[in-house]
């Protein structure tokens, strides 16, 4: 079988080295354009001769992030955005490819400058369809009464314009493809690949589990672990009720960013929930070792690694419909998937674990002995198959009829 040629353009890193280092050992011929420097790049196993990179804009993107403020970021959005997709558009013109696998957001240029057929073009959009999380973090912002971070107009536009202009868009968990389909789009062009993740470090020893179980039947607080960006996207919002409900009986902990979106309500919570600063991987699984439950309210999210990371640590879940949790959680036995915007269903189901002593530790012993990871072999294997399917419907005389999503 012949090997595939792909080129993955990615504004950043996300999933995308993970992926075309498992490409690259499957044997399809890789290209990836970021704004990463090729020494970073390397580091996650993809070889510097296969890396195009753009540094001055990755420097630049981080300096506008980090120090820009919002009113900075939203003034120079379209001119990074449009720079990274042309910079991109311009080197892959040279590389013979039967497709592009490309980020939303900085694919415009790209997308318009290839015509339909070969390479084939696919977009990837890491979280809702932007229609359906711009509507929810709307909602959130009435409701929480905060200026909350939400897609620009400018960003919706051009979207949109992606979205009809890629042969196929790839999704990453089931709520997604569902907000996609809601809004219209159509199924046949629409693909779902699940993420995968290198959860081999988050993966306690048997005596750390053991421990977590005797910790909970000798009825000490249960120790609850939220883990990512403390932002109102995020269902942090509801964390913060929450914690102020149950801190007495429970112990919170947040580990991650604090944008200024949440500055007030962080220091609404001092005192109910331990913060805890972003952590480097190996020290992040320390910090899932040592607690009893994960707490994950998110209100919109295309995945969310840290559910995959908190399973391979054993710990029973509890989050919302709006990411991956209905397509990782087994419902009463290793989790509970509740509404957004409902703390009082998180407390009540976190009464009932506090009540449920015996059936908590049970849940903790079989959410650690029955996980079973997807890794990124899966992945390269599952986007390579698509490929093929949608190249080898292009070719058929009649234009073939295209996988729908599954």
């Amino acid at each position: 079988m012949q090997p595939l040629k792909i080129a993955i353009v990615v504004h950043g890193r996300f999933h995308a080295l993970d992926l075309a280092r498992e490409l690259i050992r499957q044997g399809a011929d890789v290209s990836v354009l970021t704004n990463y420097p090729k020494r970073i790049v390397e580091r996650f196993g993809v070889p510097a001769n296969q890396v195009r990179s753009c540094v001055r804009h990755g420097v630049l993107s981080r300096v506008v992030h980090n120090w820009g403020g919002r009113r900075v970021r939203g003034l120079l959005e379209p001119s990074l955005h449009r720079w990274f997709s042309r910079w991109a558009s311009s080197r892959l013109c040279g590389l013979d490819l039967h497709a592009i696998h490309s980020f939303s957001g900085v694919s415009e240029e790209i997308l318009n400058r290839f015509p339909n057929g070969r390479p084939l073009r696919s977009l990837v959009r890491g979280s809702a369809h932007i229609l359906a999380q711009a509507r929810l973090l709307s909602t959130e912002q009435d409701r929480c009464r905060v200026n909350v971070e939400r897609p620009s107009d400018w960003m919706i536009a051009r979207e949109l314009r992606e979205y009809g202009l890629a042969d196929l868009v790839i999704v990453l968990s089931s709520f997604a493809a569902k907000t996609f389909l809601d809004e219209g789009f159509p199924q046949t062009r629409l693909r779902l690949l699940p993420l995968g993740s290198d959860v081999s470090q988050f993966r306690p020893d048997p005596t750390v589990v053991r421990e977590r179980c005797r910790r909970v039947l000798r009825r000490e607080p249960l120790r609850v672990l939220t883990v990512g960006s403390f932002s109102f996207q995020k269902g942090m919002y509801d964390l913060a009720h929450i914690a102020e409900r149950l801190h007495r009986s429970f112990r919170f902990r947040f580990v991650g960013d604090c944008p200024p979106e949440t500055r007030e309500l962080r220091s609404r919570c001092r005192g109910k929930i331990e913060f805890v600063s972003r952590q480097p991987q190996s020290v992040l699984a320390r910090q899932y070792r040592e607690d009893d439950l994960f707490l994950f309210p998110t209100i919109q999210d295309g995945y969310a690694a840290v559910l995959a990371q908190a399973q391979a640590s054993g710990l029973p879940i509890l989050t919302t419909p709006n990411c991956a949790g209905p397509d990782l959680v087994r419902e009463g036995e290793t989790g509970w998937v509740l509404p957004i915007r409902d703390p009082e269903a998180f407390i009540a189901r976190l009464r009932w674990c506090d009540a449920h002593r015996e059936s908590l530790a049970t849940m903790v012993r079989d959410s650690y002995h029955n996980f079973r990871p997807r890794d990124w072999s899966e992945v390269a294997g599952d986007l390579q198959q698509i490929y093929r399917e949608a190249l080898a419907s292009a070719r058929a005389p009649s234009g073939g009829a295209r996988r729908a999503l599954p």
